[in-house]
């Protein structure tokens, strides 16, 4: 595997747990585990935005490897 491939594998990852969060966020009516999944889909945004820019790094110095996984 590419390091390209383990980071869109990664960014799926990490984008079906910020998904995840937010379900278990509006399907709780205890407050405080409410503002934990919440929070911990906030820091899945960064996570995200940290695997977007590494990969857009990757593919503009390589891009003849952008399209594979």
């Amino acid at each position: 595997m590419t390091v390209q491939s383990d980071l869109k594998r990664a960014l799926a990852a990490a984008e079906s747990a910020k998904g995840s969060y937010a379900t278990f966020a509006a399907a709780t009516e205890d407050q405080l585990a409410k503002t934990m999944f919440l929070q911990m889909g906030q820091d899945m945004d960064s996570h995200i935005q940290q695997l977007n820019s590494r990969l857009s790094y990757l593919n503009s110095v390589n891009p003849m490897n952008k399209d594979k996984v």
